[in-house]
């Protein structure tokens, strides 16, 4: 099965999804020499409908600066940032795919919130993912209120650590440039929702097939 990563990055997303069994491409609107699969450079959302209609599912990270707490002062200031959220979800709605839309918490995007202490990585990481496809949470809760930054813990935004501490806590084994990896999301993430989207795909698959034989 064929997945797309829009708004892709240093492709954190797309080695959950491959490693959930998904063979991937990411489209970004900047150069991304280090992602580590099959690459389109360009505007996601000047992708046409007979490309899309070529995959399984949609993944898409639109920017989130427009709502992260890190640029809340800039924001108080005056400055604004790209809000994407509504026509990437127009756009993935009528596409009439799977899809799933990841930003930070506080953001429109609506589904199950994801956090680092819940696979054991060394990060928080808070991230929502939305799905026209139902998704579960993992039997691991957020142990955040039990947890502390610099006991075993980094933040990877700032100079709180160095490039490969915040690499190490991600779960990301490839290189990165440090602004990548301030937005990278952890493969870990994508790989459990990955699973229950290729669990459910093949499912749906296979009674799509039983229909077809019905009616020949």
């Amino acid at each position: 099965m064929r997945l797309l990563d829009l708004f892709c990055g240093a492709g954190g997303a797309a080695m959950g999804y491959y490693r959930a069994g998904f063979e991937v491409v990411g489209v970004d609107i900047e150069d991304r020499p280090t992602y580590p699969f099959e690459f389109w450079r360009m505007n996601a959302l000047h992708l046409d409908y007979e490309k899309l209609a070529l995959f399984d599912v949609i993944h898409a990270s639109p920017p989130c600066q427009q709502y992260s707490k890190s640029t809340a002062l800039a924001r108080r200031r005056g400055k604004t940032y790209p809000d994407l959220y509504q026509p990437v979800k127009a756009m993935l709605v009528a596409a009439g795919k799977p899809y799933v839309i990841e930003n930070v918490m506080g953001s429109p995007v609506r589904g199950i919130g994801l956090c680092g202490t819940m696979f054991g990585l060394g990060v928080f990481r808070h991230r929502v993912f939305e799905s026209n496809i139902p998704l579960k949470l993992p039997e691991n809760r957020c142990l955040c209120s039990q947890r502390r930054i610099g006991k075993g813990y980094v933040t990877v935004a700032g100079d709180s650590c160095t490039k490969l501490e915040a690499l190490g806590a991600l779960g990301i084994h490839w290189r990165m440039s440090k602004d990548e990896v301030t937005e990278a999301i952890p493969p870990a993430f994508t790989e459990f929702i990955g699973r229950q989207l290729h669990e459910k795909l093949l499912l749906i698959n296979d009674e799509n097939r039983v229909l077809i034989e019905v009616r020949q």
